[in-house]
């Protein structure tokens, strides 16, 4: 707040243009402002508890300087200044969260739940967000929830019901369900969260009311929650309204071929989705091909989780053409499918077309060999937005390291490489330590689990010697698992890194 009352009291390009204001007005404004991107922020943190904060912290800056424009854009009168103050208040989130989630996991019965939801009887609550997670209710005290939830439906806008039957009996598990969806039902959600709650075929039911009625759905998260191909049906026949959907997490869960063919019928019916999660689902390549089908109606995905599962080559080469549409692609994950070469190459080659402002991509544990390498370095090189790169697990050694080396030697906005456990030895590693520890807002290079020679070890620790954070551990490095071609590899590339290492500058 005092940064944003000089900028908005002393002499920039902005005040010269628009004008300064007074001290206490300056203040007045900074206060607001300052309620608003930290309330703007903290919703966007609150719904991705996967996140590390980042996101929330950068979104919160963008607000403030935003917003700080706005006031100096109005000018400094007295009237002018009353508009801001108007404006930014307006601006504000009206929306507020009722969270009985925090502190240790325990068992809610009759008596607790009266004292524990009495807010939600206050006459003239504001609460439009309720989250009941890590606390299990029983069958009493959700008949006492049963008439408040009923009292305030019609103001909610976000339910979080994640892991919340807990311990219960499967019996008391569905009838407490069942009564949380019929108070519910009627509701206009905008997001909705049921996930840790093993629910099953008879959980998805149990359900069933409340996911009948919502017509304006755009975030639902069906995480961790035993759905085998049967309550993935269910799923299906019971959100027949997805025109609006933006947000579908399914991740850990037992789906399958046959079960993804029904998620995929969700995807079809959800041409706005931006933010696609089917992680660890046990998805093959029948299944594989048919969501890939299915995201291909989806033109404004902006992440895309398919982590582990056994898509395979053909599962690849199917999801390269989905990604062909997609120009708003921001993050993709897709570690641990089984792709190898053919399916790596079609992804990327999908990719170097499309998604220009990629920012993270994640192809871990792929099978992925050297030969794959000029495709990826090609992708790489148009990816210009780039913060984040994985591609451990795989077999590019240093042939596929030097290419990708070179392929982001101008990418300014890399933070993040991960190309541990690849087989590459001394040679492949010191050149792309030499290229990232330059990088000014480089933040972590992983090359854990390679062939690097002891002494290329003492080299790397030399080179990021005044920023020794920036490089990971390495202790599980393998000196000896060198190979013959690999060393005349290295012996190959000494010059070149020699060279490199010469105009090497690191700031102090």
């Amino acid at each position: 707040m005092e940064r944003m009352t000089n900028n908005l009291t002393t002499k920039s390009i902005f005040t010269q243009k628009y004008g300064t204001l007074d001290q206490e007005k300056a203040e007045e404004n900074a206060k607001r402002i300052e309620d608003v991107a930290f309330a703007t922020a903290n919703l966007h943190y609150e719904k991705e508890p996967d996140g590390d904060g980042g996101s929330a912290v950068q979104l919160y800056a963008k607000e403030c300087s935003k917003l700080l424009l706005d006031v100096l854009k109005r000018g400094p009168s007295k009237k002018d200044d009353e508009e801001v103050v108007a404006s930014v208040n307006t601006t504000a989130p009206h929306e507020s969260v009722f969270d009985i989630s925090k502190g240790q996991r325990a068992f809610i019965e009759a008596d607790e739940a009266q004292q524990l939801l009495s807010p939600l009887k206050e006459p003239g609550n504001s609460f439009t967000k309720i989250c009941f997670s890590n606390r299990s209710f029983g069958l009493g005290a959700a008949q006492v929830a049963e008439p408040i939830l009923t009292a305030i439906k019609d103001q909610l806008k976000e339910v979080d019901l994640s892991d919340f039957i807990a311990g219960r009996s499967e019996v008391e598990a569905l009838d407490v369900m069942k009564i949380f969806s019929t108070a519910l039902e009627g509701s206009v959600l905008r997001s909705l969260n049921l996930s840790d709650n093993a629910l099953g075929e008879k959980g998805v039911r149990a359900f069933g009311a409340l996911l009948k009625s919502q017509k304006c759905l755009e975030e639902l998260y069906l995480m961790n929650d035993g759905i085998s191909k049967e309550a993935a049906r269910a799923v299906c026949e019971l959100i027949p309204f997805t025109e609006k959907l933006k947000v579908l997490h399914f991740h850990n869960n037992m789906t399958g071929d046959e079960g993804a063919l029904a998620i995929a019928e969700v995807v079809k019916r959800s041409p706005l989705l931006e933010d696609f999660r089917c992680s660890s689902t046990r998805i093959g390549a029948e299944g594989g091909v048919a969501l890939s089908d299915a995201l291909g109606n989806c033109a404004h995905l902006k992440k895309l989780d398919l982590r582990d599962n056994m898509l395979g080559v053909e599962g690849g080469v199917s999801l390269s053409k989905a990604l062909t549409k997609q120009a708003e692609l921001r993050e993709v994950y897709l570690s641990y499918l089984n792709l190898e070469d053919d399916g790596a190459i079609a992804i990327v080659d999908a990719l170097t077309e499309a998604a220009p402002h990629l920012e993270v991509l994640e192809m871990s544990g792929n099978d992925i060999t050297a030969d794959a390498a000029p495709a990826i370095a090609a992708c790489l090189a148009a990816k210009q937005f780039l913060t984040k790169l994985n591609l451990s697990e795989n077999e590019l050694k240093d042939e596929g390291a030097n290419l990708i080396t070179k392929a982001i030697e101008g990418h300014v906005q890399l933070k993040e490489i991960d190309l541990s456990a690849n087989q590459i030895s001394r040679a492949g590693a010191q050149q792309l330590a030499v290229t990232v520890v330059q990088k000014a807002d480089f933040k972590l290079l992983n090359i854990n689990g390679n062939f690097i020679s002891d002494e290329g070890i003492d080299e790397l620790k030399d080179i990021f010697k005044k920023s020794p954070d920036m490089l990971g551990p390495l202790d599980e490095n393998d000196p000896d698992g060198i190979d013959n071609d690999e060393e005349s590899d290295e012996e190959g590339g000494a010059d070149e890194l020699e060279s490199k290492m010469k105009n090497l500058v690191v700031d102090d």
